[in-house]
């Protein structure tokens, strides 16, 4: 699966479009990446923090300095139970997401000892504005980082599942998180990552080139982090926790994409989308060799192409 992954991704980067005489017929095309974080602000990114109204950027937490992305929490004297995430505005269900992270300096006091170079991105997460007042994580699937702890072994790139299950090896799995077969990763070193997203069929977490985890089948279910975890002690209200529970079983096909605070300062940045659902008539103007899911309400006929 690692070499398989690998060679579709190499597959992407380069464009190439032989072996079929629709595409021979096309002009090679080189994937069209989309920088969701443009490096100067934050626009097009909602903030939710746990007791705090949407879009309140309690104590600055959320940040752009030198092009990055920054999650800090020097204006706090404790953490005092402040989780938080930045949304990306725009839901998607096939893609690649590929960013870089790094943790740096030293855990917010009143953070929780296994929250120490602990973070995440949420994926196929609901919206920022769905989520509940007191609400701690969103029903999502979450990309685990986790910095070394300059001992031992600490993998990054796992698998948390806040209100969601997944298959592995064809087995529903219910641990709420999953550890990865990275490396670890110790300091402040920039660390690449990819989520590869396939609707609710396949998913794929690389770190450095190489594929590090893969899962199937993601549905919403198995309580908030467990079945004997209570959707209280995650701030969700009695209306919403009901409304979660009737969804128990659904699949879960598309969502938002967040970055994750978790009392750690951490910082993102290239953080890019590749969408793979559009146009994949070759005849309309908006076709795209590297789409993997057809969307053909999409297509556009003797348009321009921008």
């Amino acid at each position: 699966m690692r070499i398989a992954t690998r060679l579709f991704l190499a597959w992407l980067s380069v464009g190439l479009l032989m072996g079929s005489p629709l595409l021979a017929q096309k002009k090679a095309q080189k994937p069209e990446w989309e920088r969701i974080f443009n490096g100067k602000d934050l626009s097009g990114w909602d903030i939710k923090i746990a007791g705090e109204p949407l879009n309140a950027n309690y104590k600055n937490t959320f940040r752009v300095e030198d092009g990055i992305l920054k999650i800090e929490y020097d204006q706090y004297q404790t953490f005092d139970e402040k989780f938080g995430h930045i949304y990306y505005h725009k839901p998607y269900s096939h893609y690649i997401l590929r960013f870089e992270y790094r943790f740096v300096g030293d855990q917010t006091p009143g953070g929780a000892s296994w929250n120490v170079r602990n973070s995440g991105v949420m994926f196929h997460s609901q919206s920022a504005a769905s989520l509940g007042m007191n609400q701690t994580f969103p029903v999502s699937l979450e990309f685990q980082t986790l910095g070394g702890l300059n001992a031992g072994t600490r993998h990054t790139g796992n698998l948390c599942t806040p209100g969601t299950q997944v298959y592995i090896d064809n087995k529903l799995n219910d641990n709420h998180c999953i550890d990865s077969r990275s490396q670890t990763y110790h300091g402040d070193q920039w660390v690449q990552a990819e989520i590869v997203v396939r609707g609710d069929s396949i998913i794929h977490h690389l770190i450095g080139g190489d594929t590090v985890l893969t899962y199937t089948r993601p549905l919403v279910g198995g309580g908030f982090v467990s079945r004997n975890h209570n959707w209280k002690e995650g701030g969700f209200d009695e209306a919403h926790a009901a409304a979660w529970d009737k969804l128990a079983g659904t699949p879960l096909k598309e969502g938002y994409i967040a970055l994750q605070a978790e009392s750690h300062p951490i910082h993102f940045r290239n953080v890019e989308v590749l969408n793979l659902k559009g146009c994949m008539d070759p005849k309309a103007t908006n076709y795209r060799a590297h789409y993997q899911q057809a969307d053909n309400s999409l297509c556009e006929y003797g348009k321009k192409k921008k």
